[in-house]
């Protein structure tokens, strides 16, 4: 699909709306059908909200899990979790079904999705089949806004610093036996640990994100360990602040898209007996750039088309260095 195509022809040529919904991250898409297949014009508009606002819901999306892959290959090739349970027949979707029978888990953490792989995913889409009657809400956190909140003394430290990304969550499900222990050193080789950037570069808007998690980050490259720790900590703490975070609340057939490249999320399990069923599916993604040179201050940032981001523009968050 092209994307060669102005903002203001796809304001024309799509009845798609953006709502706003919270400051820093967040928007609510209005006249979109996934059931059908998206113009180039309502594409544009999708992608578009996609990077600058970093989470898009969509109320009312009654598809079929085809469509719901159909929606996520506009933005890329889709890829299988490692470790997940994939559905046999479609490798790419994931089913996440809990209940009494089946407690949550691993969702309770602020996390940005397979930071472990050399190419983390671009985005997720999750789908809304089942949900409980209270709780079972996603925490996103906008890690842009993260960044931009950080003092720039913290700024200039973290330029250029590098930490370790591993698939730890997953290492207990590895017994000693012999066979789980065979499957553990081919799953080390597959998905070796890795590098990342602390500060990462967004591919599309170029802004600069706070690129750690407490899921899969081990440690920063070059300090002693309760130096890391300590840095970590507070980096980790940022995804917290309830001026960088949007909280959404599920009903049947609710699609919510995030960009995985500047979003962490987190799923509390404050549903539990009840059951709450999502269908996952993922976007591989591209390789991850961080910043480079001499530290200079980040510079006011436009979108592709031009067009400066709203979020560029909104006041910084009260008292963020008191925080």
């Amino acid at each position: 699909m092209s994307r060669n195509i102005t903002m203001q022809q796809a304001s024309v040529d799509s009845d798609i709306t953006v709502q706003r919904i919270n400051g820093n991250i967040g928007a609510l898409l209005h006249n979109i059908d996934l059931s059908q297949p998206l113009s180039e014009a309502d594409f544009h508009i999708v992608h578009r909200a996609l990077v600058e606002h970093q989470v898009i819901v969509m109320r009312n999306q009654n598809i079929t899990l085809d469509q719901q892959m159909a929606f996520a290959r506009l933005f890329g090739k889709l890829s299988t979790h490692p470790f997940s349970p994939n559905l046999d027949d479609k490798r790419e979707v994931i089913v996440l079904d809990y209940s009494a029978d089946n407690p949550p888990a691993l969702t309770d953490q602020w996390h940005s999705d397979e930071t472990f792989r050399k190419n983390p995913p671009l985005g997720t889409i999750l789908r809304a089949r089942v949900v409980p009657e209270y709780g079972g809400d996603t925490l996103f956190s906008s890690m842009t806004a993260a960044y931009t909140g950080l003092s720039e003394r913290m700024k200039q430290y973290i330029h250029g610093l590098e930490a370790l990304h591993d698939f730890k969550p997953w290492r207990p499900l590895f017994t000693s036996s012999e066979k789980h222990q065979k499957k553990l050193r081919e799953l080390e080789i597959e998905y070796p640990k890795r590098w990342h950037p602390v500060v990462r570069v967004h591919p599309v808007t170029q802004r600069r994100i706070l690129n750690v998690n407490p899921q899969f980050t081990l440690q920063l490259r070059d300090l002693r360990a309760d130096e890391s720790e300590a840095i970590l900590n507070h980096l980790y703490s940022r995804a917290a602040i309830p001026e960088y975070q949007l909280r959404v609340k599920w009903e049947p057939n609710t699609v919510v898209m995030w960009d995985n490249r500047s979003v962490q999320h987190y799923a509390p399990h404050d549903y539990y007996p009840q059951r709450r069923t999502m269908e996952r599916v993922t976007v591989a993604g591209d390789n991850v750039v961080g910043v480079s040179g001499l530290y200079e201050k980040e510079a006011v940032d436009a979108l592709p088309d031009g067009k400066q981001a709203s979020n560029t523009s909104r006041p910084k968050p009260i008292r963020e260095f008191e925080r």
